[in-house]
């Protein structure tokens, strides 16, 4: 016993940064591969009780930042047809800052979900819709329920107080994915296209946001289901998916493909001062 004892702080601390990376990387993979990939563009198909399995699961594991798909799939679909103009609902290029992008974001989707948010026709529809999890399940009680689980774990597993420090982290968890991608995404990395918006790819291999950060990739190819298009581009979200469709769990079968078209003759459309790493390519 005495010589196991002082191996258990740091046990708990990896106890600890076991939940977090986990929550982390489940919970972006679940935003990217549902809300976004499958709920905003459709990009591919699955079986309805395949498609409940994930409402689900995105309901579980986002917890206490639980994002509707609704109100998720609308407002991308603002973002796509009004990329970095006045009315995008979350450009860094129109805010100033990241807590003032994040105030309008969040403004914008409380009034969808409350029906106050004046919507073009043509983003409604083609998103999952589940009473149970969307509504009954999706409010302040249920939020505090989830956030008070986190935090009794973290009671149980933190040996030192600098470790409920990662705590809030889970319970804001959608909604800081959403915050890193849409702010860096379109302010910091290089582009393989031209175009009227300033999205970017940050990461190469996007470890981070499971694919998310290559939003130039994403803007050019809006309904493939894969963000990469350069051989060092690692899309992980969409190497999962790719297991997925072998066993039959979704169909990318009739899925856009994206491709890379070459720049050298085009050069002098894009932004000199963010080349892409692989210029040598």
């Amino acid at each position: 016993m005495a010589a196991t004892a002082p191996q258990r702080p740091y046990l708990y601390f990896v106890a600890i940064l076991l939940l977090l990376v986990l929550h982390w990387q489940l919970s972006v993979f679940f935003q990217s591969f549902f809300l976004h990939r499958y709920g905003a563009h459709r990009q591919f198909t699955m079986s309805k009780g395949w498609e409940r399995t994930f409402h689900f699961l995105t309901w579980a594991v986002q917890g206490p930042s639980y994002l509707r798909p609704r109100a998720y799939a609308i407002m991308h679909r603002m973002h796509h047809a009004y990329s970095d103009t006045p009315q995008d609902p979350h450009s860094p290029v129109q805010q100033k800052s990241l807590v003032a992008m994040m105030r309008r974001t969040l403004a914008i989707y409380v009034g969808i979900t409350k029906g106050r948010f004046p919507i073009e026709p043509r983003f409604e529809g083609g998103y999952p819709e589940w009473k149970l999890f969307d509504e009954t399940l999706s409010n302040y009680t249920v939020s505090v329920a989830w956030g008070t689980l986190y935090g009794l774990y973290y009671v149980a597993f933190a040996t030192h107080w600098w470790m409920f420090l990662f705590l809030p982290l889970h319970w804001v968890m959608g909604p800081m994915h959403g915050a890193i991608v849409n702010w860096f995404g379109h302010k910091v990395g290089y582009r393989n296209y031209a175009g009227d918006d300033h999205s970017t790819n940050m990461l190469a291999f996007d470890f981070l946001t499971m694919g998310e950060l290559f939003q130039n990739n994403h803007h050019k190819w809006g309904q493939s289901p894969s963000f990469a298009v350069r051989w060092f581009e690692i899309d992980p979200a969409y190497q999962i998916m790719r297991v997925l469709n072998a066993f039959g769990i979704i169909d990318m079968s009739r899925s856009q493909k994206a491709r890379w078209e070459s720049q050298r003759a085009k050069a002098h459309l894009l932004p000199v001062a963010s080349p892409s790493p692989m210029d040598g390519e």
